[in-house]
């Protein structure tokens, strides 16, 4: 396996644990109130976006070449960290 596979799978397994983390927030959204939904909605719009993006990044690596893959992981760096804030931000707001 090479570098980019290698990373590319563990990113595929962030992303994966991120899918389940908006289902386990959006089944714990099922037991509020109307109003507190409403107030956590925009949240987990918030992160529904981020893994959207991490997702769309890690598919342009995906089809990039083997020389140009290096060129796009900031990209996805970026998209990583920012889908890790954003899930940490929405756990703790749902902790409340």
């Amino acid at each position: 396996m090479n570098t980019k596979d290698a990373y590319k799978q563990k990113a595929e397994a962030e992303l994966e644990i991120a899918h389940a983390r908006v289902a386990e927030f959006k089944a714990k959204a099922k037991n509020f109130t109307a109003d507190t939904r409403i107030k956590y909605a925009k949240h987990l719009e918030e992160l529904e976006h981020g893994v959207d993006t991490a997702k769309s990044r890690l598919k342009e690596l995906s089809e990039a070449g083997e020389d140009g893959w290096e060129k796009l992981k900031d990209g996805v760096e970026k998209a990583m960290t920012g889908l890790r804030k954003t899930m940490h931000d929405v756990a703790e707001k749902f902790k409340d």
